[in-house]
């Protein structure tokens, strides 16, 4: 008998637990970020465990690309939806996330509550390999969302307007006009034959979730202007990053970093170091939230500020998985939607680029061995397909000796 609004078998290995144990092994082995976290999802639950078929997983990977935020992560969610109801869903997300967050949070606790805990020049190393990483997701978003003169003309629009002005307001009002500019420019792809997904939720409990999704975006910041308190400026804070971010999880550096550094929470430094140490991690990108908030200057901070920030930027996740299920039929076949996304994606990218030079670039590269070392790191992510943890340890351990040789 099917879970009121949603469609999950009922057999034991089937419940929460088991889903959460599936997860968990991904979240503690799923290295390379997003794009390989969908191989692995594919490999185990549709090639392995048969949870769905080939069709159903392509179409449910369209849906999560066309949310914003972590795409795999929203996989994750839907999988552990169709497959134990509402407590799978948030057992998806908990096995997946929590082994990264952790390792972020007790880094973190190193790097800002006990000094010294890694060697200065080792963190500059992390600060240095950032520079590759996020060129290499520029690169590889620029050739697949960028692909002609119009669409690279507004990523490099969009890259100036956030250079010049680089709040986090000024980043939504670029993605919105990038929307509304890929409407009158863009001509959508035609739509391909599908499956319909087999996750049913009721339409009553979409538009509850997608009202409250926009409740909390329109009203945290104005809570925040009235309650001086750090705690709700950081929700504030993270959930409009989870709730804006197209593209993948490089994408939230620019939003994170416009709300975290200029206020004085996290300094240049710790936050690029932590970006670093995310890349050396398994499963979402997103738990870059936990480390920020772990690292917190100011109250609550430690595991406290980093439940609090990890919990606030995966909320639009998951009230935007749950809302958008029963109308993804519509929306995919509306013209219009998909060249708004297609305007939004080429601005995503002018987005990134922007955060490579400012904050990424300025705060790492202050000398030719800098640039020497963010190039070999770039090469061996883009060209050797080396792992990105090998080549945050690799690059760690490098300007450490370049340190001591000099």
């Amino acid at each position: 008998m099917a879970i009121p609004d949603t469609v999950a078998r009922q057999a034991d290995e089937q419940g929460p637990w088991a889903v959460f144990l599936v997860f968990l092994r991904l979240g503690l082995t799923s290295f390379g970020g997003p794009i390989a976290h969908l191989g692995y999802f594919r490999d185990e639950f549709v090639t392995r465990r048969r949870w769905l078929g080939e069709r159903n997983y392509a179409d449910l990977v369209a849906l999560c690309q066309f949310l914003p935020g972590p795409a795999s992560s929203q996989v994750g969610m839907a999988l552990g939806l169709a497959r134990a109801g509402y407590a799978g869903l948030f057992a998806a997300w908990a096995g997946f996330t929590l082994p990264s967050a952790i390792a972020l949070i007790l880094f973190a606790q190193g790097v800002s509550r006990h000094g010294g805990v890694l060697a200065p020049e080792a963190l500059h190393g992390l600060k240095v390999v950032a520079v590759a990483v996020v060129a290499q997701a520029v690169w590889g978003m620029a050739r697949n969302l960028c692909t002609d003169t119009l669409r690279v003309t507004l990523m490099a629009i969009a890259a100036c307007v956030v250079l010049a002005d680089s709040t986090a307001w000024t980043q939504v009002g670029v993605i919105g006009a990038a929307a509304i500019a890929g409407m009158v420019l863009f001509r959508a792809e035609p739509t391909v034959a599908h499956d319909p997904l087999p996750i049913l939720v009721a339409r009553r409990t979409a538009i509850g979730c997608l009202c409250a999704f926009l409740a909390l975006l329109i009203g945290l910041p104005l809570l925040a202007q009235f309650v001086a308190n750090p705690a709700v400026a950081m929700i504030d804070a993270f959930y409009r990053a989870g709730a804006l971010v197209f593209g993948g999880g490089h994408v939230v550096l620019p939003l994170l970093q416009a709300e975290v550094v200029p206020s004085g929470w996290v300094d240049h430094e710790t936050f690029l170091a932590g970006y670093g140490a995310a890349q050396a991690v398994p499963g979402p990108l997103f738990t870059f939230a936990a480390f920020l908030g772990a690292a917190m200057n100011d109250a609550p901070g430690g595991w406290t500020g980093a439940a609090i920030c990890l919990g606030a930027i995966f909320a639009p996740s998951f009230l935007l998985v749950v809302g958008a299920l029963p109308f993804w039929e519509q929306l995919r076949r509306s013209a219009r939607a998909r060249s708004a996304l297609a305007g939004v994606n080429a601005a995503v990218v002018g987005l990134l680029l922007a955060a490579l030079y400012q904050p990424v670039w300025t705060s790492a590269i202050h000398q030719p061995r800098d640039f020497g070392l963010a190039v070999a790191a770039f090469v061996a992510l883009v060209f050797w397909k080396l792992p990105p943890w090998l080549v945050v340890v690799g690059s760690g351990i490098a300007a450490w000796l370049m340190s001591v040789a000099t």
